[in-house]
């Protein structure tokens, strides 16, 4: 192999050299006035060059000035800085009060893109009939109203489920020459459509877009097939997926393969899920971390554990990040299936991977070694959880009631009510069913029987209580961990 020549007397490193020493010139007096001036005239330049650029930033923050009026008036730039932060994080009532700031500013001018986006909020906020306020100010400032701005509007009536006046307002831009409906006002409108599962309201919008020639987008699309396969429509969303795919404007993208994938793998249709994932594919459509946790999702509960952990390997082998929603899918499903090891493996590696595990984590441990009869297991939970500030909430009591009354420990079932007590958090009916159901059957009839009188005297007192947490129980149970 050729070397490469050297040189022959190479310096030494640049910190090992001695510093160049300039023999001193000796200089005449005419040289030593000369290099003076020069001197002088260049300390001049200098400073001219500072005053120049002092003078053009005074200027510039003079026009500022002019633009934002008095002196004690605030800044253009801060104000709508501040405004956009709110209204990205959807704190409707400090948007409101900036913008209120932002009238009172003398260089404010009506701007209706401002009103559109605070409408939007508004509407996602609850808050419709301060969305048609602030549309009826926006038309009073001067500002054109135009599709945008109905659309807005219309957005936060169906959010709501003010449909009558969603509808009127519908009927108002079909009528007008300037703001008719297109695709995307007829698409949020089928989303909260769906929502409500108004699928006859769904069926005449799509009817009309046919009618005015309005093609379907791939929102539109994907909002169908979602809808379809959560209420487990399976033929209209194959229908619909198929109709999409033949529309050759109408790009089908990852979210509407999530959509599909997530309606058959839930329902336990692991063949025809793995039939579109190829279809998908080979569309060039690639999948995302999401992708991967519907498939997880899926083969856990359908029981597929050997196709799970080929995911699993998968998402390994090409480098996928496993994210909360990830490591909570697999633990689930380990639990479920009695593998305890597996489950503790799963955990140790997700507080390696600096994961805080939530409520949805720590229901699955209990629930698995409640299953198992694991009661010391347990309370290594209840020892991790006072070490890891863990919010706890009313379905992580509810399991931690049920897993000590499959495994006998009713003095530490009843615990769990003080426990509860402590965090602030009130127990409700399936807390007290749970707990009867234990006593019962343990034999322990006497002390359901109480827990029975008093659970009909907290129903008495609250009895709105009763509803309010047996529908956060629902909610949380019924939430796809994948979604």
């Amino acid at each position: 192999m050729a070397s490469l020549s050297v040189p022959i007397n190479p310096l030494p490193p640049p910190v090992n050299r001695r510093p160049d020493v300039k023999p001193e010139i000796s200089l005449t007096a005419k040289e030593r006035d000369e290099e003076k001036r020069r001197q002088k005239v260049n300390r001049k330049i200098a400073s001219q060059k500072a005053t120049s650029m002092k003078l053009r930033s005074e200027a510039t923050k003079a026009v500022i000035g002019d633009k934002s009026g008095p002196s004690n008036s605030k800044e253009p730039l801060p104000l709508l800085e501040n405004l956009r932060a709110h209204i990205a994080a959807l704190r409707w009532e400090s948007a409101l009060n900036v913008f209120d700031q932002l009238h009172e500013q003398l260089w404010y001018r009506p701007d209706s893109d401002i009103y559109i986006k605070l409408i939007v909020v508004l509407g996602k906020c609850k808050q419709p009939e301060k969305a048609h306020s602030l549309f009826q100010a926006m038309i009073s400032e001067g500002c054109g109203v135009n599709r945008e701005s109905y659309t807005a509007l219309l957005s936060a009536y169906s959010r709501n489920g003010l449909f009558d006046k969603a509808f009127s307002l519908l009927e108002e831009m079909k009528n007008s020459l300037d703001c008719k409906p297109d695709v995307h006002t007829y698409s949020i409108l089928i989303k909260s459509c769906v929502q409500v599962s108004a699928f006859d309201k769904v069926d005449s919008l799509l009817s009309v877009m046919a009618s005015q020639g309005i093609k379907p987008n791939t929102v539109t699309y994907s909002t169908l097939i979602d809808a379809y396969g959560k209420t487990r429509k399976f033929a209209k969303m194959e229908a619909t997926l198929g109709e999409m795919l033949r529309e050759g404007q109408c790009e089908h993208d990852v979210w509407t393969m999530n959509s599909t994938l997530r309606a058959f793998g839930s329902s336990g249709q692991i063949e025809t899920m793995e039939k579109y994932y190829d279809k998908f594919q080979c569309a060039g459509i690639q999948p995302t971390i999401e992708t991967f946790n519907i498939l997880l999702d899926s083969y856990g509960k359908a029981g597929s554990y050997e196709k799970l952990c080929a995911v699993m390997e998968y998402m390994q082998k090409y480098y996928f990040s496993w994210t909360l929603v990830t490591y909570n899918i697999v633990l689930e499903a380990f639990g479920r299936a009695g593998n305890l090891k597996q489950m503790e493996l799963l955990f140790r590696s997700m507080r390696s991977d600096r994961i805080k595990p939530n409520c949805v984590t720590l229901c699955s441990l209990v629930r698995a070694y409640g299953k198992a009869r694991k009661a010391e297991k347990i309370l290594g939970v209840l020892h991790f959880i006072e070490n890891a500030n863990v919010m706890l909430d009313i379905v992580f009591f509810n399991c931690l009631v049920d897993a000590y009354g499959k495994v006998g420990c009713f003095v530490e079932m009843k615990g769990v009510l003080e426990m509860m007590e402590r965090k602030g958090c009130k127990p409700d009916g399936i807390t007290y069913r749970t707990m009867i159901k234990a006593y019962k059957k343990g034999g322990m009839n006497s002390h359901a029987k109480e827990l029975k009188g008093s659970f009909a005297s907290v129903q008495k007192s609250s009895p709105g209580l009763e509803r309010q947490n047996l529908q956060h129980s629902v909610s949380r149970f019924d939430s796809n961990p994948a979604s």
